[in-house]
């Protein structure tokens, strides 16, 4: 039954009979009598089937979760029988917003696969948010804590921000000497998918709330950082972004006696989500073990 489920886990995750079939090796008929067989053995339809895509049921939901607990205690087992850690291998999608994959990610992929030479790549740079328990994704890095409680994460970076411009913008604009100085400058803003947006500033006890406007909105953080390093406007955006181009004058701090951030509680942390499974695959573990090593 281990090998039917085993060919199951790998539908669900590949999301198709035929992806399936690529990476177990077989004939996408014989991934779709396995199925077959598994429903017939547990009397359970898994699979709505349509030209298009496969969706599991709700008991398929249910059952997928559950026997992925059986095949990683299955590994775990035999891991420990043979006395050793299984080599991590197999294929590892990734989906990561798109700044944080250019600046991060994308230096520390080579590193990663001499290590694991076992190991293939596939990145997404995508600012989107993407459904791991329906998408072909084994691990997504973005802002913020999941919402699915099926899912779990690692925190990877604090996101803290700061505001910014270009020497040329300041000379040429009004001063900036509070933060309700902004709502007469054009702000570079991250969109939320909301008709106002709102900065937020902290100097200790004294909190303010700024309505801020902008002729340049974009998902993603390198079309606002290019507009600001060319006098565009006035940019509140992570540190990790920001801070060589401060350090080299391109951009100037504002305000910095506030603590500037998106949300009242902070611009968010980055996490690495997964799917919620006791023992993550070993390339899955290695790959989170290895980025958060490298980003300490």
């Amino acid at each position: 039954m281990l090998d039917l489920i085993k060919v199951f886990d790998q539908v669900v995750e590949s999301g198709s009979f035929s992806q399936a079939a690529q990476v177990l090796n077989m004939a996408p008929s014989s991934v779709a009598r396995n199925i077959d067989s598994l429903e017939a053995l547990i009397q359970t339809t898994l699979f709505k089937r349509s030209t298009r895509k496969l969706i599991l049921t709700e008991e398929g939901q249910y059952f997928h979760l559950q026997s992925a607990k059986l095949l990683q205690d299955a590994d775990k087992l035999l891991s420990e029988m043979k006395g050793s850690n299984p080599e991590p291998e197999g294929i590892l999608r990734i989906s990561v917003f798109e700044s944080f994959g250019n600046i991060y990610l994308a230096p520390l992929v080579p590193k990663f696969l001499d290590l694991y030479p076992n190991v293939k790549l596939e990145i997404e740079l995508d600012n989107k948010v993407v459904d791991l328990n329906s998408e072909n994704i084994d691990l997504a890095i973005r802002i913020g804590t999941p919402q699915d409680s099926r899912l779990k994460a690692r925190k990877l970076l604090t996101n803290h921000t700061s505001l910014v411009a270009s020497p040329d913008y300041i000379k040429s604009h009004s001063k900036i000497s509070r933060p309700e100085d902004l709502q007469h400058h054009n702000c570079l803003l991250i969109s939320h998918e909301r008709q106002r947006n709102h900065w937020h500033f902290s100097k200790g006890k004294v909190e303010k709330k700024v309505s801020v406007t902008g002729n340049l909105i974009s998902k993603g953080g390198s079309p606002l950082l290019s507009a600001a390093l060319q006098g565009g406007g006035v940019l509140l955006l992570s540190d990790w972004m920001v801070e060589p181009y401060v350090a080299n004058k391109q951009l100037i701090e504002l305000l910095p006696d506030w603590k500037a951030t998106h949300g009242a509680l902070g611009s968010g942390e980055i996490f690495a989500i997964y799917k919620g499974t006791q023992y993550p695959k070993p390339h899955i573990r290695a790959f989170l073990d290895f980025l958060i090593e490298w980003l300490r």
